[in-house]
């Protein structure tokens, strides 16, 4: 008995959607591959590449440009959430670490969408109770029902490439709040000014920098060799900026020399393994 007609489009979606994860986990992995190649890789036409990168591109996973699917972001386009919670992770772990010494139990504290403070976010239970203020649904999934946690979500305009909301309404909401804490991350530092690509999140993270009574910066040492375009804050402006380890000394001397607070992280001990 042949098989019922409604099955075949349920195979041929599902095929669609290997082969898209298979070509998002490829370019994310490599940061930039052209087109051309992910045809021949994947055994498909190059139409049908384009098909599958322009989905992807609408769910803010890749993008394409002059035939070239990428990951990496640029000076006009931050890359997604997904790809950047890839990099850096051992810098991110350890600022993380260095921004839970700067929190104290009964604060009220604003997390922005910025993978790096992401991973401050399982370390929070050791700070209980506190109060967690964010726009970005990765971190509110993370904490739902975490004992000890008040959790309040700010809404808006979802963006999918970062997982959070944005716009008018996140911007109006976090001006009618008052906060203790704010631990935020930038795309980019060019002339001890923290950039990013979007007005849209540099307009929701000035929001969170007003309310907030300290203001937290943490930036990995590949943030100085990033541009993006539009200016948010001087670091200056911040409580407190924390670098990691491999930062190089010469940015660390010239901020301190300017009067910003800087705090290098401690690198993670490395597992002994028997």
């Amino acid at each position: 008995m042949s098989a019922p007609a409604t099955e075949q489009p349920q195979s041929r979606q599902s095929r669609q959607q290997t082969r898209q994860r298979a070509i998002t986990e490829a370019v994310m992995a490599e940061g930039a591959i052209r087109i051309e190649q992910l045809a021949d890789r994947f055994h498909i036409s190059v139409m049908t590449v384009h098909r599958d990168l322009d989905e992807l591109e609408g769910r803010g996973l890749l993008r394409k440009d002059r035939g070239v699917a990428t990951a990496m972001s640029t000076a006009l386009v931050e890359s997604s959430d997904v790809y950047r919670s890839s990099r850096q992770l051992p810098e991110k772990e350890a600022l993380a670490r260095a921004a839970l010494e700067l929190i104290e139990p009964g604060q009220a504290i604003i997390l922005d969408d910025s993978t790096t403070t992401l991973h401050l976010v399982p370390l929070l239970h050791t700070k209980t109770p506190l109060t967690v203020i964010t726009n970005t649904l990765t971190i509110m999934e993370e904490l739902k029902g975490t004992r000890g946690i008040t959790l309040l979500s700010v809404g808006g305009q979802f963006y999918n490439w970062c997982s959070a909301f944005m716009g008018r309404m996140a911007v109006e909401a976090f001006a009618s709040l008052r906060a203790d804490v704010l631990v935020m991350s930038t795309s980019a530092i060019t002339d001890d000014i923290a950039f990013h690509q979007t007005l849209e999140t540099v307009d929701v993270k000035r929001a969170m920098f007003e309310s907030a009574s300290t203001r937290i910066l943490l930036a990995d040492h590949t943030k100085f060799d990033k541009r993006a375009l539009h200016a948010m804050l001087p670091l200056s402006e911040f409580d407190a900026v924390v670098v990691d380890a491999d930062t190089d000394r010469s940015h660390i001397e010239r901020l301190r020399k300017r009067g910003v607070k800087v705090v290098v992280a401690k690198k993670a001990p490395r597992e002994v393994r028997s």
